[in-house]
């Protein structure tokens, strides 16, 4: 399944740059959020490769499929043909296509492929978690086999922050959802750890970040769909960290410490939706 999935998203990763690299006319949709060609043709070339799997996809740029459908789906593909069209339409690059697997609400495996960079992130975790779980990150991956890809990976982990570390906390900022709630949980968290570093990127690279150990936590009090985060959840999962549901009027130790009191974030919900969450590689 994961080198069907990386295969995918390399292809899609060739038609986005294709379109990427002229003019191109951007539509809007009925919640206005942008669309362009690229998204179509990259939801195309994904839905055609996971379709000779067993599974079914479920697409951002699908038709809308019943609850009544899918609520029956024990395995099934989560797709974001472009996670970032806004980065896209502006060109700054970070922008991603992203595949998961998702079993019983949990996703199990995830790609995270970053066409202008030509870097991928991807994710293994059989059972939720539960087994084995792997993260790797390869670069340069155009012209190479599957295998060639796998070799030339390297492991990714949780950075494990404590407090007794000798650097500040690495705290993942969106530059365009900073908002209130968000800065009184960066408060609280630099009331324990002391002063924060604030770093960003578009898209799920925000998650990546986490998973690659380049980053500490990074919460996100704002909107977002179960095809955003996804299938770099499944990544940040098998390099060691968690996904929690942020919940009004925590604190923030409640999400660094790995406590049961937290839930991870689910899929498959009637309503696609995200709640809030908190993405955590802190010990």
């Amino acid at each position: 399944m994961i080198e069907t999935a990386v295969k995918a998203a390399l292809e899609a990763g060739d038609a986005i740059l294709d379109i990427y690299a002229r003019d191109f006319e951007v539509e809007f949709k009925a919640d206005e959020s942008p669309l362009t060609e690229a998204d179509t043709a990259s939801h195309e070339i994904i839905v055609q490769a996971l379709e000779t799997t067993p599974y079914p996809v479920l697409s951002e740029e699908s038709k809308a499929i019943p609850y009544a459908e899918r609520k029956s789906w024990t395995t099934y593909w989560l797709v974001d043909p472009i996670d970032g069209t806004k980065e896209f339409i502006k060109k700054n690059g970070e922008f991603t296509v992203n595949i998961a697997l998702i079993k019983d609400g949990v996703p199990v495996l995830g790609v995270v492929y970053v066409p202008v960079e030509d870097t991928l992130y991807c994710g293994v975790s059989e059972g939720g978690g539960a087994a084995s779980p792997k993260a790797w990150k390869s670069v340069g991956c155009k012209g190479k086999s599957f295998d060639a890809i796998v070799a030339d990976a390297a492991e990714l982990s949780v950075s494990n922050y404590a407090a007794s570390a000798d650097r500040p906390l690495r705290v993942v900022a969106s530059k365009s959802h900073c908002n209130d709630e968000t800065l009184k949980f960066i408060s609280e968290l630099e009331a324990t750890y002391g002063a924060a570093e604030r770093v960003s990127r578009g898209s799920s690279l925000k998650l990546c970040m986490v998973a690659e150990g380049v980053a500490d936590i990074y919460p996100r009090i704002a909107p977002t769909c179960e095809w955003d985060t996804a299938a770099a959840h499944a990544v940040v999962v098998a390099a060691g960290g968690r996904v929690f549901e942020y919940r009004n009027g925590s604190e923030a130790g409640e999400y660094t410490t790995g406590s049961d009191s937290v839930s991870d974030v689910p899929y498959n919900k009637e309503n696609l939706l995200n709640p809030y969450f908190v993405v955590s590689g802190l010990n």
